[in-house]
C-alpha cells in the first residue's frame, strides 16, 4: 500500500505544471488557471499566434486586451463591467460578433485567471549590447525654413523619377500637399478633401494619391484613391476626379497589371480596424471591380515581385492587426492567388513596417522588420519591440538573425550609408522612451560586418516624433539621405505629455560621408 501511494504522489507532483506567478492575483487557484491555459490555446489562437502572458504586464491584459477580447467570443458583459464593442457600428457586416457566447461564463473567468494570475507584474526593461550614443557624423542636419505650430506629417518621400529631384511631403491635420525643390522651398503645393494623404505611387503616370478618409480607427468606407496631375505650367495638382472609392482606411497602392491583360491594376492595402483587405481592383476599361486577396483588416505594406520567375507579379504584405505577419501571394493567373505565411507575429507586436533586402550576399532578399505600434490595448514599452533581420534560407524560408531593441519602433530602412559594401540601418521610433532615452527617436545602425551592428544617433533628431521617413539620394550625389517626417501629436499614453510646439515638419540629413 505504501509502494502505491509514493506511485500517486510521484505521479501527482509531475502532472503538475509550475506557473510563474505574480503578486498581483496570489489568490487564484491553481486549477484555475490549468483550465484557462487548455482554454487560452483552443480559443484565443484561432484568430491569431496564441499570446503568452509574459508579452504583458498584469494590468495590460486586465483591463486593456482582455476586455477587448470579450466581445469577439459573443461576451459583452462580465462580473458588472460591460466590454467596449462596436456592436451599433453599422459598417460592420451582420454577424461580426457572436449571437450567443462561444463559450459559458466560467470557461470565460478561467481564461481571464490564467493570464491574470501568471502574466508578469510588469515587463523587463530592454536590453542592448551597445548603448545609443549621440556621436553620429555621417550627416549635415537640416530643416526647411518654416515651421508649424503642431507639424502631422503622415507621408515624406523622394521622386527620383525625374530630374531635379524633388520631396513630397503631407501633413494629416492640414490635409496639404507639398513639393519642395533641392533647397527645401516650397514648389507647389494643393490640398485633400475628405481625408489626409499618406502616400502617392510616384512610379504610376498619372501619379496616384492614397486618402485615407479617416485618420482615427474606423469601419467606415471613406478612403479613396485620387490623381494627381500638372498643369500648363508644369505645376501639380490634386484631380477631383475619384478613381476609386469606397476603401477602408488605405493607407498604401501600388498600379501593377496584376492579371496580365496589359491594364493596369490598383492593389491597394486596406488597413481599416475591426474590417480590412488587401485587395487588388480590376482595370476593365471604364471601371474597376474589387477583388479581395486577404479579407481580413491590418495590411499596412506591400510589395510586388515575381519571386518564382514565371513572369506573374506575385505579392508580399505585412498585416499588422491580429493575426500579424508577413504573408506571401503566389500569382496563379487569371488573377487568382495562393496564400503562404512565411512569418508569424504575437497580436501584442504592434508591426509597423518591412521590406526586402540582401544582408547575406547570396542573391535572395531578406527580411527587415519592425514592430513597436503602441496606440492600442496595451501602452506600456516592451523588451520586444525594435528592429529585426530574418534570412532567407533560398527556398523562401525565415529564420531570424538579429534583433536591435527599440521601444516604439515604427520603421527601418536599409543602405550602405557609410560606403562601405555592406548594408546599415536607419531606423525611428513614434513610441520611444522619449523622457530617459529620447535617443531611440531615430538610431543609425552602422553594420561592422557579422551582423554585427552599432547604434548612433544625434542631438539634432531629438526635437521631433518621427512617425515616417524615407532614405534616398536627394541630391544626386551617389549617397543615400534620410528625411524624417515629425508628427509632434501624441497617440496614446506613453509620454503623453512630450510635445515639439513650433518644431520643423522634417528633417533632411545629408549623407557627408567621406567629405572632408
Amino acid at each position: 500500500m505504501r509502494k502505491y501511494l509514493l506511485l500517486a504522489g510521484i505521479f501527482i507532483v509531475i502532472s503538475c505544471k509550475h506557473y510563474n506567478r505574480n503578486k498581483a492575483h496570489k489568490e487564484i487557484r491553481t486549477e484555475s488557471v490549468e483550465k484557462g491555459e487548455a482554454l487560452a490555446k483552443q480559443y484565443c489562437q484561432s484568430c491569431h499566434q496564441f499570446p503568452e502572458p509574459s508579452l504583458l504586464d498584469v494590468k495590460s491584459w486586465e483591463e486593456g486586451v482582455l476586455p477587448n477580447m470579450g466581445p469577439r467570443l459573443g461576451i459583452f458583459d462580465f462580473n458588472f463591467q460591460h466590454y467596449p464593442n462596436m456592436r451599433r457600428d453599422r459598417n460592420l457586416p451582420a454577424g461580426f460578433y457572436p449571437s450567443q457566447p462561444v463559450l459559458s461564463f466560467q470557461e470565460w473567468q478561467y481564461i481571464l485567471d490564467y493570464y491574470l494570475a501568471t502574466s508578469p507584474d510588469s515587463l523587463l526593461p530592454q536590453k542592448r549590447s551597445y548603448p545609443i550614443k549621440n556621436d553620429l557624423s555621417l550627416f549635415r542636419i537640416s530643416a526647411p525654413a518654416s515651421l508649424r505650430p503642431h507639424p502631422t506629417t503622415c507621408f515624406i518621400q523622394v521622386d527620383t523619377t525625374q530630374r531635379p529631384f524633388t520631396l513630397w511631403h503631407a501633413d494629416i491635420f492640414s490635409k496639404s500637399v507639398i513639393r519642395y525643390d533641392q533647397q527645401l522651398q516650397p514648389l507647389d503645393s494643393f490640398t485633400s478633401e475628405g481625408g489626409p494623404i499618406i502616400d502617392i505611387d510616384l512610379n504610376s503616370r498619372p501619379l496616384v494619391a492614397t486618402n485615407v478618409g479617416l485618420l482615427n480607427p474606423s469601419n467606415a468606407v471613406r478612403g479613396k484613391l485620387e490623381t494627381v496631375q500638372t498643369d500648363a505650367g508644369g505645376k501639380w495638382y490634386l484631380d477631383t476626379a475619384i478613381c476609386i472609392d469606397s476603401l477602408h482606411r488605405p493607407v498604401q497602392s501600388l498600379r501593377v497589371d496584376l492579371n496580365g491583360d496589359g491594364r493596369p491594376d490598383e492593389l491597394i492595402c486596406e488597413f481599416g480596424n475591426l474590417t480590412g483587405a488587401l485587395s487588388w481592383y480590376e482595370n476593365r476599361g471604364d471601371h474597376y471591380d474589387r477583388r479581395v486577396i486577404r479579407g481580413l483588416p491590418g495590411s499596412i505594406k506591400a510589395y510586388v515581385r515575381d519571386y518564382n520567375r514565371d513572369g506573374r507579379p506575385d505579392i508580399f504584405a505585412l498585416f499588422a492587426q491580429g493575426e500579424e505577419g508577413i504573408f506571401l501571394f503566389t500569382n496563379e493567373g487569371q488573377g487568382k492567388f495562393s496564400e503562404k505565411e512565411i512569418l508569424r507575429f504575437p497580436p501584442s507586436y504592434g508591426s509597423s513596417y518591412f521590406e526586402m533586402d540582401d544582408f547575406n550576399g547570396d542573391g535572395f532578399p531578406d527580411i527587415v522588420y519592425t514592430c513597436g505600434d503602441n496606440a492600442d490595448f496595451s501602452q506600456v514599452l516592451k523588451p520586444y519591440h525594435g528592429v529585426y533581420i530574418f534570412l532567407n534560407d533560398g527556398e523562401w524560408n525565415f529564420s531570424q538573425k538579429y534583433f536591435f531593441p527599440i521601444n516604439g519602433c515604427y520603421k527601418a530602412m536599409a543602405a550602405d550609408f557609410d560606403g562601405d559594401g555592406d548594408l546599415d540601418l536607419a531606423t525611428i521610433s513614434f513610441f520611444a522612451d522619449y523622457q530617459r532615452q529620447p535617443e531611440e527617436g531615430f538610431v543609425y545602425l552602422e553594420n561592422r560586418g557579422n551582423f554585427d551592428f552599432v547604434p548612433h544617433s544625434d542631438r539634432a533628431t531629438q526635437q521631433g516624433r518621427w512617425l515616417t521617413m524615407d532614405v534616398r539620394d536627394f541630391n544626386g550625389d551617389g549617397k543615400p539621405d534620410i528625411f524624417l517626417g515629425n508628427f509632434s501629436m501624441s497617440l496614446g499614453s506613453i509620454n503623453s505629455d512630450v510635445n515639439w510646439r513650433g518644431a520643423a515638419p522634417f528633417l533632411y540629413l545629408e549623407n557627408i560621408s567621406g567629405k572632408k
